[in-house]
């Protein structure tokens, strides 16, 4: 039964905590933060309600012309990404709270910003500025705030959450309110059961990943690191990060392309974008992507067309059977009947020279 397992819980609570810790239930602890979850909740349910019925009356709304057309196909789109953002943060849209030194309200950040009816700030965009002393902050550099706590997501609600004092001589919270744990939420993180998908590591990322998530762009950015460090996690949450905040990219003016060594690990990583808040990402695999990826990635659209043409000739060419076609003027390097560059040594090259004759 529940009860046997899990603290009481109130009607509208978001915390479900196992009765090993039913001192972190305790309302003096959590009372503050079930109030402010539950108005998150509701707004987002909201925005979600709201987004579907702009999405149905979208779909039902006819279109004059081609203009009317696009710009309801524009429409749609718009929705049905919205729709799909609001449903990657659903599970554990609220990454913690921090509370500032100086005795001002709590600040509530999560996977994207939130707000209630009436303009208020429920929740903060963890990519603005002002969430960043939630991860940057250190018991050396507080960064104004008293303390900080983080949540454990499952199902829905809130399973655990942990308590770090980041400035012990400031009186902005009651001592007995906290319930200091600094290390369980990285044990929790690196006991935590591996799956074939990667998740975003934002409840424990690190002030020193932080500062590689915000980096200012102004040019190329290497992350180097051993294996299973968390480069590609941390470079995900750059790219998620630069998307919102850099002036080229935010608003929709710019699109990200994640070029991947192969299938298996583009599919490993497909969560984590929509989990930060990040839709119509596009993904590739040079090798496997066809034409389009060898255009992202072996100097543009137009070689790309040229190659597909010239092995388009030489199916022609075998059909009818013609002789191959000359490779074309100025040309690097000669190419095979199939756009390819010819091998210079191994048996294909010598099959190759056998049937088409040595290279130009």
């Amino acid at each position: 039964m529940p009860t046997q397992t899990t603290a009481a819980r109130g009607p509208h609570t978001l915390f479900d905590l196992p009765a090993r810790l039913a001192a972190k239930a305790a309302p003096r602890r959590i009372a503050d933060d079930e109030e402010q979850l539950h108005r998150i909740d509701l707004a987002l349910e909201a925005a979600f309600a709201a987004t579907e019925r702009e999405l149905a009356a979208d779909l039902a709304r006819g279109a004059d012309g081609a203009q009317g057309r696009v710009e309801r196909e524009a429409r749609v789109d718009h929705a049905r990404r919205r729709l799909r953002g609001l449903e990657g943060i659903r599970d554990g849209a609220v990454l913690g709270r921090m509370i500032p030194a100086d005795g001002s309200p709590a600040l509530y950040i999560g996977r994207r910003g939130v707000h209630d009816a009436e303009g208020r700030v429920l929740m903060i965009d963890w990519r603005t500025e002002a969430a960043r002393p939630f991860f940057a902050a250190t018991r050396a550099e507080p960064l104004g705030l008293a303390s900080r706590r983080r949540y454990r997501w499952a199902g829905g609600l809130v399973r655990d959450y942990w308590d770090e004092v980041l400035d012990p001589g400031a009186t902005a919270h009651a001592p007995e309110a906290l319930s200091p744990d600094e290390d369980s939420a990285l044990h929790e993180l690196l006991g935590r059961a591996r799956t074939t998908r990667m998740d975003s590591m934002l409840g424990t990322l690190a002030a020193e990943q932080d500062a590689i998530v915000r980096a200012p762009a102004r040019g190329p950015l290497v992350v180097d690191g051993g294996p299973g460090t968390g480069k590609t996690v941390v470079a995900l949450h750059r790219a998620a990060y630069l998307l919102h905040e850099d002036p080229h990219l935010a608003g929709g003016r710019g699109r990200l392309l994640v070029v991947g060594p192969h299938r298996p690990y583009l599919h490993h990583i497909a969560d984590v974008l929509p989990g930060l808040g990040e839709e119509g990402v596009l993904t590739l695999h040079p090798r496997r992507d066809g034409p389009r990826g060898r255009a992202c990635c072996a100097g543009g659209r137009r070689r790309a067309r040229e190659a597909q043409g010239r092995r388009r000739d030489a199916r022609s060419d075998r059909a009818r059977g013609r002789a191959p076609r000359a490779a074309p003027a100025g040309d690097a390097a000669p190419r095979d009947p199939l756009g390819r560059r010819p091998p210079r040594r191994g048996r294909l090259g010598r099959r190759l020279r056998r049937r088409h004759g040595p290279a130009p």
